[in-house]
C-alpha cells in the first residue's frame, strides 16, 4: 500500500510502501520516474560520468607502455639490462588485473564514487616516487603498486556503465569507454617516446604525475554516485532523519557487514572458476592482451632493428591497432545493441545475453588472420606498411572481442557486473604482463614468423567460442547457476 497519504503531498512519496512481512518497514526503492536513479538522469550527466571514468581507463594502461621506448635508457640510467627493466612493465600490468579483484567487489559495497576517488588520488601520487627512483628495485615496486590503484578505472567501468544505461542503450557507449585498456597502451609508446627523446625517461612520470591529477580533481568536482544500493542507503538515512520511522532499501542485505564484505570479496575468483564461459572468455582475452603486449615490447627491436626506424618513428607504429580500435568503435559496436535489440524482438521480446555474441565471430576470424599477415610479412621484410596494415585488422578484432564479451558479462551478472568484469580482467592481465618476459627469447629462438604464428594459432583455436556459446550459453549458464 502507498505511503503517499500518510506523509503529505511529497514528490518522492511514491518510493515508499508498506509490506506485510517486514514488521511494516516502510521500503525505499526506485521507480519509473525517479530522478535520483543513474538511469534516468539525463544523458548529459551520464556522458561526464562516463568520460571521467574513461580517461582513467585510459591512463592507468598509459602508463603500463609510455615508458617502453625508454627502456634502453632506463637501463643505462640504473646500471641494470633491459630485460631487468621488462619487469616493471609485467609487474604493473600482473597488478593491474589483481586489483579488480579487490577494487571491483569493494565499489559493490561502498559505492563507486569512493573507489574511483580514493585509488586514482594515489595513483596520481605514486608518479613521484617512479620519477625519482633511484634504482630499478624502487621503479618495479612502485610500478606495480600504482598499477593496483590504478586499476580502478577498469575494475569499476563496466559497473558504472551498467549502473547508468539500459541494456538496449550500453554497447555503443560501453565500446568508447572500452577504448581506454586498448588505447592506452598504443598511445603510451607513441608519446613516451617524444618524451624521452626530448625530455628523458623520467619526465615520463612528471607527465603521467600531471595529467593523472587533473583527472582526479575533475572527479572530484563531477563524479557522481551511480551504484544503486548506495543512492538508497543514502535516501533511506535522509527519510529517517526527516521523517522519522525505520525506513528498508529494496532487497536489502541484512547479512553483518563483514560477511558481506567477504562474500563481495571472493565473488570475481567464484565466477572466474564456476563459469565454464567467463573462464574460456577470460582465458582468450588473455591470449589476445598477451600477444598485444608481447608486440608492443618488441615493436621496437622489430621496426628499429628490421626497418631502421628512429624512436620517433616506431612510436608512430602504434597508430596501426589505434586506427583499427577507432573503426571498430565507430562503426562496428554500435551494431552489438542493434544485433541484441532484434535478436530479442524475434525472440518474442525475451533478450538473453548471448544476443550480445554474434559480431564477436569478426573478431575470432580477423585476430588469427591478421598476427599469421605480420608474422611472415615481418619475417620475409615485406615493406613496412604491409605489416602495420595488418595490425590495423588486429586492432579491429580485439575491440569486437572485447566489446561483445564484456557486455555478455554485464548482461549476465546485472548486479554484480563490475565483479564478473574482474573475474575476465585479472586472467587477461597477469597473462598480458608475463608473455612479454618470454617473448623476445622466443622470436631469438624461431624468429618472428614462427614466434608470433604461435598466438595467432591458440586464437584460431578459441576462434569457435562465440559460436558455440550463442547456442549452447543459456544451457551452460543454467547448468552452473551459482548463488552472489
Amino acid at each position: 500500500m502507498s505511503d503517499g497519504s500518510a506523509n503529505g503531498a511529497h514528490e518522492r512519496t511514491g518510493l515508499l510502501s508498506y509490506t506485510e512481512d517486514d514488521h511494516s518497514r516502510k521500503i525505499v526503492d526506485f521507480t519509473d520516474w525517479d530522478d535520483e536513479d543513474p538511469r534516468n538522469w539525463p544523458r548529459s550527466r551520464k556522458l561526464i560520468n562516463v568520460g571521467i571514468i574513461a580517461l582513467m581507463a585510459v591512463l592507468s594502461p598509459l602508463a603500463s607502455s609510455m615508458f617502453v621506448p625508454g627502456i634502453a635508457q632506463i637501463a643505462d640510467d640504473l646500471k641494470t639490462s633491459k630485460e631487468t627493466v621488462v619487469g616493471a612493465t609485467t609487474g604493473f600490468v600482473v597488478f593491474l588485473g589483481l586489483g579488480p579483484l579487490i577494487l571491483a567487489p569493494l565499489s559493490e559495497t561502498f559505492g563507486r564514487r569512493k573507489l574511483y576517488l580514493v585509488c586514482f588520488s594515489i595513483f596520481a601520487l605514486l608518479q613521484i616516487p617512479t620519477a625519482l627512483s633511484p634504482n630499478v628495485q624502487g621503479l618495479i615496486a612502485v610500478r606495480a603498486l600504482s598499477g593496483f590503484f590504478g586499476s580502478v578505472g577498469i575494475a569499476n567501468g563496466g559497473g558504472t556503465i551498467s549502473d547508468m544505461f539500459h541494456p538496449s542503450q550500453r554497447a555503443g557507449v560501453f565500446g568508447w569507454y572500452l577504448l581506454g585498456p586498448l588505447l592506452g597502451p598504443t598511445l603510451g609508446p607513441l608519446l613516451g617516446g617524444l618524451i624521452v627523446q626530448h625530455l628523458g625517461w623520467r619526465w615520463v612520470f612528471w607527465f603521467l604525475t600531471i595529467i593523472c591529477t587533473i583527472n582526479t580533481i575533475l572527479g572530484f568536482l563531477f563524479l557522481k554516485e551511480t551504484y544503486a544500493p548506495v543512492i538508497l542507503e543514502n535516501r533511506k538515512h535522509r527519510y529517517e532523519e526527516t521523517e522519522g520511522g525505520k525506513f528498508r532499501i529494496a532487497n536489502q542485505d541484512d547479512r553483518p557487514f563483514w560477511t558481506r564484505l567477504v562474500i563481495s570479496m571472493q565473488r570475481p575468483l567464484k565466477i572466474l572458476f564456476t563459469q565454464p564461459i567467463v573462464f574460456t572468455m577470460a582465458v582468450w582475452q588473455a591470449i589476445l592482451f598477451g600477444t598485444t603486449y608481447g608486440l608492443y615490447t618488441n615493436f621496437e627491436d622489430i621496426y628499429s632493428g628490421e626497418y631502421g626506424f628512429s624512436t620517433t618513428q616506431v612510436g608512430l607504429v602504434y597508430l596501426g591497432p589505434g586506427l583499427g580500435f577507432l573503426i571498430c568503435v565507430w562503426f562496428i559496436v554500435p551494431k552489438i545493441d542493434t544485433v541484441y535489440n532484434n535478436l530479442t524482438k524475434k525472440h518474442g521480446d525475451e533478450a538473453k545475453p548471448e544476443y550480445r555474441l554474434p559480431l564477436a565471430n569478426i573478431g575470432a576470424v580477423l585476430i588469427p588472420i591478421s598476427l599469421l599477415w605480420f608474422a611472415w610479412t615481418v619475417e620475409y621484410r615485406v615493406h613496412w606498411f604491409v605489416t602495420v596494415l595488418s595490425t590495423v585488422f588486429f586492432g579491429l578484432g580485439q575491440i569486437t572481442i572485447l566489446n561483445t564479451v564484456q557486455n555478455y558479462y554485464i548482461d549476465s551478472f546485472s548486479k554484480y557486473a563490475a565483479s564478473a568484469i574482474a573475474a575476465g580482467a585479472v586472467f587477461r592481465s597477469i597473462v598480458g604482463g608475463i608473455i612479454p618476459l618470454f617473448v623476445s627469447p622466443l622470436f631469438d629462438k624461431v624468429g618472428y614468423g614462427w614466434g608470433v604464428s604461435v598466438f595467432a594459432f591458440l586464437a584460431m583455436a578459441l576462434s569457435p567460442a562465440p559460436l558455440v556459446f550463442y547456442y549452447y550459453g543459456e544451457y551452460l549458464r543454467e547448468r552452473f547457476a551459482i548463488e552472489l
